[in-house]
């Protein structure tokens, strides 16, 4: 496990986590809690809503988890949070530590710090401001209690508002995965992401197109329901890797559904996981 803290401050080593510079938004960093050493922070990103930038983030955290990482999911779309449900976790289950608040944790060991998790009841909406919903995602890093964690996943809200902004420059970002779907609309929304990613310096990990075909399980053949997809034309001309195209899987919709997002057996997201594992590794037992 790397004892990495994120305060270049303190530390003479020459890494990619330099590559942000001395710039004035290193500067905003919220420092991490005292108790947590989080190791590497993947934003997942997308400019426009209902592109399954959760569906996504659960995967991704589930696969990294089963090739041996400690796994956390910071839920920063505070007003309209899916990450409890997709793992099976319901109702205000935050308890607190000396330390700070402790994560819920899933069946496989995924820490999870969500808006729901602190709700008795999960349909009841959050209703705030921006900047108070900001600083409830500020928050969630400072005042967790993390422990260990070789990667943490932050679902994003939509947009390129006072969160996304809140997370680019409080928490130390190592990379971000954008989510699109074939629409043109979609496409042309997160590339209002990319170019934030951009002005911001964070680094891009790749692009993913989601719900890009259906196969059809009678015949096999595959159906491009939403259009046909130019991600990877899309991906060239923004200068994004292009880590490849998700099926609509019904299945996998149902297992979120449930709770049982952990007992995935799709394939799709490997390259995903494969790119984070490359752009930003780490060093755990077992690993590097």
């Amino acid at each position: 496990m790397s004892t990495c803290t994120h305060d270049c401050s303190t530390c003479k080593s020459e890494c990619a986590s330099r590559d942000k510079g001395t710039s004035e938004a290193e500067s905003l960093l919220a420092p991490q809690n005292a108790a947590s050493r989080v190791c590497r922070v993947i934003g997942i990103v997308s400019g426009k809503g209902g592109v399954g930038k959760s569906t996504v983030t659960a995967a991704l955290a589930t696969l990294m988890r089963r090739r041996g990482y400690e796994t956390a999911i910071l839920d920063a779309d505070i007003t309209g949070p899916s990450i409890p449900r997709a793992f099976g976790l319901h109702g205000a289950c935050i308890e607190g530590s000396e330390f700070g608040m402790l994560p819920a944790v899933t069946k496989s060991g995924i820490k999870v710090m969500s808006t729901n998790l602190l709700l008795e009841e999960e349909t009841k909406p959050v209703v705030w401001r921006g900047p108070v919903i900001a600083g409830m995602v500020k928050q969630f890093w400072t005042d967790t209690c993390w422990n260990d964690v070789d990667y943490m996943f932050v679902d994003m809200p939509p947009g390129t508002g006072d969160v996304p902004l809140t997370v680019f420059q409080s928490l130390p970002i190592d990379g971000i995965i954008l989510v699109t779907s074939p629409q043109q609309l979609v496409s042309m929304i997160v590339e209002k992401a990319v170019n934030m990613a951009e002005l911001m310096k964070i680094r891009r990990i790749g692009l993913v197109e989601n719900m890009s075909y259906y196969t059809c399980p009678d015949c096999g053949k595959s159906h491009e329901i939403f259009g046909k997809s130019q991600a990877a034309e899309r991906a060239a001309a923004l200068q994004l890797p292009f880590l490849g195209r998700l099926p609509i899987d019904p299945e996998l919709a149902g297992l979120c559904d449930k709770g049982l997002i952990e007992l995935m057996e799709s394939t799709a997201y490997d390259a995903i996981a494969d790119a984070v594992e490359a752009a930003v590794p780490v060093k755990t037992a077992g690993k590097g």
